[in-house]
């Protein structure tokens, strides 16, 4: 579990394959002091576990399915990402629950400087637009923001000079993907409803599925 409160940065410097995955060497921009092996670390905001360390340099395997649904499969050596090491239960929580398991890929769309605050809409599918809501949270790279504004094909957030200059969303251009992560509890809501009306269902019909006549009988038409 992390908090989208980004430690600091840190670049990959090797990548191999490792059968339909690969293997990553990175390196921190600072002490991963009291890291060991097995440990979590959100490399742009994907969860990944620490199978060897040296210095501020540490090793991931990835898999397949993290490759696909996140910007890591198209990473390269040089590039730079945000790190945060996995939450302590000591530990403040500043941003919002974030789990490290990315929903999908966003692009940058627009950038426009609003006082002392970039304002970045980000376009996604509405497959996760679904589960944002004004004020809400959500990560970006792994970054708690703030949703300003959202529709169903993007989201706005306000990104201050802080997290500019601390993470990688200050130097991302316009087409870049990020990763995205929805705010979990929106998708635990959703599946508790969902269960419930399928249990409905199936006491009155004997079936599982939904349909439109269910729908409009119960008034959600």
């Amino acid at each position: 579990m992390f908090t989208g409160i980004i430690e600091g940065l840190g670049t990959i410097r090797r990548i191999q394959s490792s059968g339909f995955g690969k293997h990553l060497t990175l390196e921190a921009d600072f002490k991963l002091d009291q890291t060991r092996l097995g440990d979590s670390i959100a490399v742009s905001g994907a969860c990944l576990t620490a199978v060897a360390i040296d210095g501020p340099c540490f090793e991931v395997d990835v898999s397949p399915e993290t490759l696909e649904k996140t910007t890591i499969g198209r990473a390269k050596i040089g590039e730079r990402v945000n790190l945060e090491r996995a939450l302590r239960l000591s530990d403040r929580l500043d941003g919002h629950l974030v789990s490290g398991h990315i929903d999908g890929i966003g692009v940058l769309k627009h950038r426009k400087t609003t006082g002392n605050a970039m304002i970045v809409t980000i376009g996604l599918n509405p497959s996760l637009s679904r589960y944002m809501i004004k004020k809400g949270s959500v990560a970006v790279d792994g970054i708690s923001l703030t949703i300003n504004d959202c529709s169903r094909e993007s989201f706005e957030v306000s990104i201050i000079p802080h997290t500019a200059k601390l993470t990688t969303i200050g130097f991302k251009k316009m087409g870049d993907p990020v990763n995205i992560e929805t705010d979990m509890i929106g998708k635990y809501v959703e599946r508790f409803i969902q269960g419930r009306l399928d249990n409905d269902l199936e006491k009155e019909t004997g079936t599982s599925s939904i349909d439109m006549q269910f729908l409009t009988k119960t008034g959600f038409l």
